[in-house]
């Protein structure tokens, strides 16, 4: 029987009969319920006060860029008095709850809890997404971004890839702005540290947020997830997943391929990898991070040349693959033949406005070889006209 269809019944209790109360006892009743009265009205005043000064600022109190980075952020680093206490954010556990963010891994933070949210909702029913990186610096107007959400949408079977992409913004500026235009965004904001503004190579900055990139990929494959990392001054031009290996664990693009995917000699470049989720490379993500107290002052791609031959690799048995750059080209060493390149990167290259201007004339030279008639695209050898500002050369100022 249904909690609606349960019948009702009145009951009532007959009260024993008292003897008429004393003058005294009469007298203590009076002064009882003005006590009692009190009572019952700091039981309902106290908790709705204590209930406001807990609710959210006023319109006028916060800007509202803050208030909006509050309300999107996928965690908060505001932890108060007592969640530090015992080591929880009870901010976060609210705009968790407030976002619908219910994880069927009781285990996970609120920030991981995010994190699976996003993934889940970019992945591909292989649990493969597409990640890259974006802080304000690269994310203004007609700046990287820009560029690098064009090449997908002009590439050849490449628009449809964007379903799959997440940007993982590094500050709160990238995060905004990628809200504004893609489905898929996740911050990933690190407590004490600015990732806001360019990173010039190899500076404290630039190294900081490559490893705190790596440490997240790790992550990404603890939860179960294949990805393909690409750096953002990387133009998409044709689906590179045809062109992965499939018996590959770990493949990365390279400045330099000597002709052999297997051999360690290649030059690696840490702006494009793909990566299969399992035992394997979730132990070599653990070990290349591990391997900086190692190599201190080394970036990760540094690193990682150190460490391709360690035993610890072989032991784990780590299949690691070399993406030819026939295919997955760059400034170092360009895709030469247009009918076969999938990915362009800028690397080689210092100074973000070189970058942008060398990322424009790339997509132009696509867009031209993409308006010719089939039997030209085959025929006839086309060539970049980059590199023209990218260089190694230091910036003038």
């Amino acid at each position: 029987m249904g909690l609606s269809t349960l019948p009702i019944h009145k009951i009532t209790m007959q009260q024993p009969s008292s003897p008429p109360p004393s003058a005294a006892e009469a007298s203590s009743v009076w002064i009882r319920r003005p006590a009692i009265v009190v009572l019952i009205v700091a039981a309902v005043v106290l908790p709705c006060s204590v209930i406001y000064l807990a609710g959210p600022a006023a319109p006028d109190v916060l800007s509202s860029s803050s208030a909006r980075w509050k309300r999107t952020l996928p965690f908060l680093l505001v932890p108060d008095s007592a969640a530090a206490a015992n080591g929880t954010n009870t901010t976060a556990a609210a705009a968790a709850a407030a976002d619908g963010v219910v994880s069927d891994h009781p285990e996970e933070d609120n920030e991981q809890a995010r994190l699976r949210k996003v993934l889940e909702g970019a992945a591909t029913e292989d649990k493969t997404v597409i990640l890259t990186t974006l802080n304000s610096a690269w994310a203004s107007k007609d700046s990287v971004i820009d560029i690098f959400m064009e090449s997908f949408r002009i590439g050849n079977g490449t628009r449809g890839l964007l379903e799959h992409l997440v940007v993982i913004a590094m500050d709160r500026e990238a995060y905004e702005r990628c809200a504004s235009f893609h489905p898929h965004c996740y911050a990933l904001v690190t407590e004490g540290v600015d990732f806001s503004g360019q990173k010039n190579f190899m500076s404290a900055g630039y190294l900081k947020m490559m490893w705190r990139r790596t440490n997240f990929l790790r992550e990404v494959l603890e939860m179960g997830y294949n990805f393909v990392f690409t750096d953002t001054d990387i133009m998409w031009f044709r689906n590179p997943f045809p062109h992965f290996y499939p018996d590959g664990d770990f493949q990365i693009a390279c400045d330099h391929f000597v002709g052999n995917e297997l051999d360690l000699n290649n030059s690696p470049n840490g702006g494009f990898i793909y990566v299969k989720s399992n035992n394997r490379t979730i132990q070599f993500y653990k070990f290349w991070c591990a391997s900086k107290e190692r190599y201190p002052g080394r970036h990760e791609q540094d690193v990682l040349n150190f460490i391709k031959r360690d035993p610890f690799v072989r032991e784990i048995g780590l299949q690691m693959r070399f993406l030819n750059t026939a295919y997955f080209g760059g400034l170092c060493e360009p895709s030469r033949d247009f009918n076969k390149v999938c990915t362009m990167h800028v690397n080689c290259c210092i100074g973000l406005s070189r970058k942008i201007y060398d990322l424009k004339l790339m997509l132009d030279d696509w867009r031209n070889y993409m308006a010719m008639p089939p039997e030209r695209k085959i025929s006839e050898g086309h060539t970049w006209s980059v590199p023209k500002n990218c260089s190694f050369a230091p910036l003038q100022h």
